[in-house]
């Protein structure tokens, strides 16, 4: 269930990303002050905008002494001097609603760790098992803080992809917690050496994938505030969009080879399972890239890519254990 949710967080910022919805509630943790949010403009009051605007500028100030304290001076000093930082949005209810449900995902899956840090505490009682929850609960709790950072910059570019990246290292600690917790009624698999390594490669190549993705994303962003069309976007994107298409095609060939051997082999499932997605996934790529087909087509690129990288990971940890198998 907590893995389950933790998921819904990461579809639920997609929807937030591609609907613009990252400003909808100017505050944090709360909205407009609020537990629920406010239906309507007239439950402001006519200044809301102003007031905000000063209780953001409080938190970017504090933000960037804690980036110049370790060491991070120009950083700061860029997101202070962006003015796009200080541009407070009008309400808008669509927008308003959909970060709250973002919030409010974020804010089940942070109870439902809880609960299962007490339960293993009263009837699990392995410390390792103790620690990694209690890390991850540590963990999405600083996700939620620096949501609010990333509200308060007004979406900074980088402040997103740390955001994402935080997120899957979440998704990996609460999938190895699954992994291990679930050993004794489990078939352990053991593969092949250049399988394994192939499986690992992949891995890897997926998480900067994931880097390399929202990198472009960013850009995108950047071209179109300045007016440029989808057909101008891929020859002013950069290397990154075209390292990005390198590695997915790098990517196609070693899980094809593998799901070749694995056909001829064991069948094992996951194999099977992640050749699916990466082909869903290239075909998601793909859209967005040459067809005007932006909105839950990047939700779905991210949603394939971030159940992909789990899948790999998954398989990387049945992949240690010995077993009468092989691939």
């Amino acid at each position: 269930m907590v893995l389950i949710l933790i998921y819904l967080i990461v579809v639920a910022g997609s929807l937030v990303r591609i609907t613009g919805s990252g400003m909808g509630c100017p505050d944090w943790p709360k909205c407009f002050g609020k537990w629920i949010p406010p239906t309507e403009l007239s439950e402001l009051p006519a200044d809301y905008r102003e007031s905000y605007l000063q209780k953001r500028e409080k938190k970017v100030a504090k933000f960037c002494r804690f980036l110049s304290a370790i060491g991070m001076n120009e950083t700061a000093e860029r997101i202070q001097s962006d003015p796009t930082v200080y541009v407070e949005e009008a309400f808008n209810t669509r927008k308003t609603w959909t970060e709250y449900v973002n919030r409010l995902v974020g804010f089940l899956a942070g109870n439902a760790m809880i609960v299962a840090l007490v339960w293993m505490l009263a009837v699990y009682r392995k410390r390792k098992f103790v620690l990694l929850m209690l890390l991850n609960l540590v963990l999405m709790g600083i996700e939620g803080w620096f949501g609010s950072i990333v509200v308060a910059t007004n979406l900074v570019p980088w402040t997103i992809t740390v955001h994402l990246l935080l997120a899957l290292v979440i998704i990996g600690i609460q999938l190895y917690l699954v992994y291990s917790m679930e050993q004794k009624d489990r078939v352990k698999i053991s593969l092949s050496k250049p399988i394994r390594l192939s499986l690992l490669l992949i891995l890897a190549i997926t998480f900067y994938q994931m880097f390399l993705g929202t990198q472009v994303r960013e850009a995108i962003d950047a071209l179109v505030k300045q007016g440029f069309t989808r057909e101008q976007w891929i020859d002013r994107i950069g290397m990154a969009f075209f390292i990005h298409r390198s590695f997915s095609w790098l990517v196609l060939i070693l899980l094809s080879w593998m799901f070749w051997k694995n056909e001829k082999g064991i069948k094992y499932p996951k194999i099977r399972w992640a050749f699916v997605l990466l082909v869903l996934e290239l075909i998601s790529g793909v859209l967005l890239a040459y067809a005007d087909m932006p909105g839950l087509v990047q939700t779905s690129h991210l949603i394939f890519a971030s159940v992909l990288f789990g899948l790999l990971l998954y398989a990387g940890f049945e992949s240690k254990k010995e077993s009468k198998v092989s691939l």
